[in-house]
């Protein structure tokens, strides 16, 4: 039995193939990905596993894009440390769902969801995951912002904002002309409305807009510092060193 892990924190894969060995025996990992943009291209590459493990926040975005890019007829078992992506994880035939770290009794139990119904997966199936998969690479991102200033009430465009940040427990977007405004949504929430091929959470700060990007430098021995368009002189964009490399694959997709 074929496994493919999509996982970007090298314990959390390791362990996760160590329980793997001790619940399937005969299942064997035949490659690790730690990004979009890798398992993208590794799933165009070879053929398909029997099971996947799917950590949800990666470095270059949710794994859900995977789904917007490849047609995805084999079971996903995803993990994560959040619990607010349940509904969107059984949307794209997700088999289960479970929560970092992931306990013993509760990959047992995907597993043998996994083995009840792996002769079932027929050509019916397939057609309703086709459907599926061609619902979420037509779905909509967020056009346009509706946003409270004082009392009024004034729409900000996506192609407008330069960045989204946060700081002391609230979350702002700063346009490309420099104005600031408070916004409702987290970081998390606009990682799933924003197109990710325009836009990148490239730390737990901060998630970007491609076309806002006036310059990039090297910034220690393995981060990035980034000039963005409406940003303040004394401010640092920094990309953080564990999704240096998600980013420049993202720059590069």
């Amino acid at each position: 039995m074929k496994i493919l892990l999509v996982e970007d924190e090298h314990l959390a894969a390791q362990r996760l193939e160590t329980l793997l060995k001790q619940f399937l025996p005969a299942g064997k990992v035949i490659s690790v990905c730690d990004s979009i943009a890798q398992t993208v291209r590794w799933l165009n590459a070879n053929p398909a596993p029997d099971i996947a493990f799917f950590d949800i926040r990666l470095g270059d975005g949710l794994s859900f894009d995977v789904f917007k890019q490849v047609d995805i007829y084999f079971p996903v078992v995803f993990t994560t440390a959040y619990d607010q992506y349940a509904i969107k994880a059984f949307q794209v035939n997700g088999l289960d769902y479970l929560l970092k770290p992931v306990e013993e009794q509760e990959l047992e139990r995907a597993l043998k969801k996994f083995e009840a119904g792996h002769q079932l997966i027929d050509q019916q199936l397939k057609e309703v995951l086709l459907k599926m998969n061609s619902q979420l690479q037509v779905q909509d991102f967020k056009s346009r912002y509706l946003i409270k200033v004082g009392e009024h009430l004034k729409m900000v465009d996506v192609s407008d904002i330069a960045f989204g940040y946060s700081q002391e427990k609230a979350n702002y977007f700063r346009t490309i002309e420099g104005r600031t405004y408070s916004i409702d949504q987290s970081l998390d929430q606009l990682d799933l409305e924003l197109d990710s091929k325009k836009f990148h959470r490239i730390s737990r700060k901060y998630i970007i807009n491609i076309n806002a990007i006036e310059d990039m430098l090297s910034f220690g021995s393995s981060r990035m510092k980034l000039i963005m368009k409406g940003m303040d002189k004394s401010e640092e964009i920094i990309v953080s060193r564990d999704r240096v490399k998600a980013f420049k694959e993202w720059l590069e997709d």
